[in-house]
């Protein structure tokens, strides 16, 4: 698991996978989002615009990133 550093009070989860280099551009983000590919603190969730703050695990394609302060 990967840590990445919040810079304000939240990221939403499409502009994460961004900026972690996960996908390619915010479309994609967006359709994998849409698609169930994205899980959420252990769980799928289809949220693009979801806030994601310090504590909170997001995964994608067998990779994990925790928010840290």
């Amino acid at each position: 698991m990967i840590t990445y550093q919040l810079k304000g009070d939240y990221i939403t989860l499409v502009q994460l996978l961004k900026v972690l280099h996960w996908v390619e551009h915010g479309g994609e983000a967006q359709a994998v989002v849409s698609a169930g590919l994205v899980s959420y603190n252990g769980a799928v969730d289809y949220r693009k615009r979801l806030k994601v703050r310090v504590g909170d695990v997001v995964g994608f394609e067998g990779k994990q990133v925790k928010l840290i302060a």
